[in-house]
């Protein structure tokens, strides 16, 4: 049963590293009809990688979720196309060099992640400890002399000659420390109070977690500039808090606790309504030509949209380098051009089956600390879809996330194979049978040769 499993997952991964190099060729073709010089080079490092990946995890992990890295694989190679393709328009900063690189360290972490974390249930001994790590890390870009100030926000350190972006590896600790302290505290936090219409409230005594969470998110939206932490870190709390808890309650205070806060954020502080400005006016005339905080990014992103229209202008035929920072923030729109609105709900139904993956996990996990974790994680990577396709298509204001796997960039590439090995992980040990029935397979096996 393992082996033909892993084999359809081998026959996956080759597929969508296909994919990836039918749409490279195809950027060269559009750009001057030619394959391009580099392909070769591209095709066998992503193809060298993923392969060491599939190695690694058919040795420590050979009952985990086969359709996880094939996924993964796509959505990531693609990125890389895309960024060649910006890069071949002559944006600076684009590179899809660098992106291998980064991609192949990702590799490196999911494979570290697999190899060394052997039980994920271990990291339920270190809830706190990841609370503590996950905060650490937050604020970590307040520190005078490492914190650094691009583009607005302060979410940046400096490292030698590189910037990390902490904020994504805080996300996973903090999910861990959801998930341990909601195991421990779902029953206090289930208790119903007052009834409100046909909503039962949570007890007044309660609401203690919330609000610390709430603060904290409100924290870094005022402190940091940055909206989309901040939202990132209360959406994904209230909804394992639901999970937790079963209570629609919590999600109807959260949503108005961060609803109020934003409000009264962009009453107060001018970098949080000018997101708001931009959000609700984004085509005038004022706010397009103002110098930061305008809308000319987010106004050619949404006309590069509109050029793409259903079917795209084909790969190497657009103009991505009209487009601001369209390697990192505004990836999503630089590949609607191109492959349009269909190629783009694709890409979406792609991220929609590695959360569908994901969530499965969760639905088969065996213990409550394993099923809030795999759901916290799943969550975390839809809700940074929607945050940032949102942003982009201006259904809710720019938050300043990437796409995951897509943009261009390492902290949070690297942070998001983590990811999917903790999901790879959590997969393998649900999927698992009892001991009894692999050794019963094992000698139904040696009776058939």
């Amino acid at each position: 049963m393992t082996a033909k499993r892993r084999g359809a997952q081998l026959a996956m991964l080759a597929f969508a590293i296909a994919v990836v190099m039918v749409a490279y060729a195809s950027v060269g073709l559009g750009l001057d009809g030619k394959i391009p010089a580099g392909m070769l080079t591209y095709g066998l490092g992503l193809g060298g990688l993923m392969v060491a990946a599939y190695l690694v995890l058919a040795r420590f992990a050979p009952w985990a979720d086969p359709l996880l890295l094939p996924l993964v694989t796509l959505v990531n190679g693609i990125g890389l196309v895309v960024i060649y393709r910006i890069e071949q328009a002559g944006q600076p900063g684009a590179s899809a060099t660098n992106q291998l690189f980064w991609t192949a360290l990702g590799v490196v972490m999911f494979s570290a992640t697999l190899i060394v974390l052997k039980d994920h249930r271990a990291l339920q001994r270190l809830t706190y400890t990841m609370g503590f790590v996950g905060l650490g890390l937050l604020v970590l870009p307040l520190v005078p002399f490492i914190g650094k100030e691009i583009n607005g926000a302060r979410i940046w350190i400096g490292v030698g000659g590189f910037t990390i972006q902490p904020a994504e590896f805080a996300k996973l600790a903090l999910v861990v420390f959801f998930a341990g302290y909601l195991v421990a505290k779902r029953d206090v936090l289930a208790l119903a109070g007052r009834r409100l219409l046909f909503i039962d409230l949570p007890r007044a005594r309660d609401l203690g977690p919330v609000l610390i969470t709430w603060g904290f998110s409100l924290a870094v939206l005022i402190l940091q500039k940055d909206l989309g932490s901040s939202l990132l870190l209360f959406g994904t709390f209230i909804v394992m808090l639901y999970i937790a808890t079963q209570r629609t309650s919590w999600v109807l205070i959260g949503v108005l606790l961060f609803l109020g806060g934003a409000i009264l954020a962009g009453q107060v502080f001018d970098h949080v309504a000018a997101r708001f400005e931009v959000f609700l006016q984004p085509e005038s005339a004022e706010l397009y030509d103002r110098e930061l905080g305008g809308s000319y990014q987010l106004m050619q992103g949404l006309f590069g949209l509109g050029s793409g229209g259903i079917l795209g202008t084909g790969l190497g035929e657009g103009h991505p380098d009209l487009i601001p920072l369209s390697f990192s923030d505004f990836i999503f729109a630089a590949a609607g051009e191109e492959l349009g609105l269909t190629g783009l709900m694709a890409l979406l139904m792609v991220y929609a089956l590695i959360v569908e993956r994901g969530l499965r996990t969760a639905i088969a996990a065996r213990d409550p600390f394993s099923k809030l974790l795999a759901g916290g994680l799943s969550f975390i990577l839809a809700w940074q879809v929607f945050i940032i396709v949102g942003g982009v298509t201006n259904l809710i204001p720019l938050t300043g996330l990437v796409t995951p796997f897509m943009s261009a960039g390492g902290s949070a590439l690297l942070a998001n194979w983590i990811l999917i090995a903790l999901l790879v992980r959590m997969s393998d040990a649900a999927r698992r049978p009892p001991p009894q029935a692999i050794q019963d397979e094992g000698l139904t096996q040696v009776f058939q040769r």
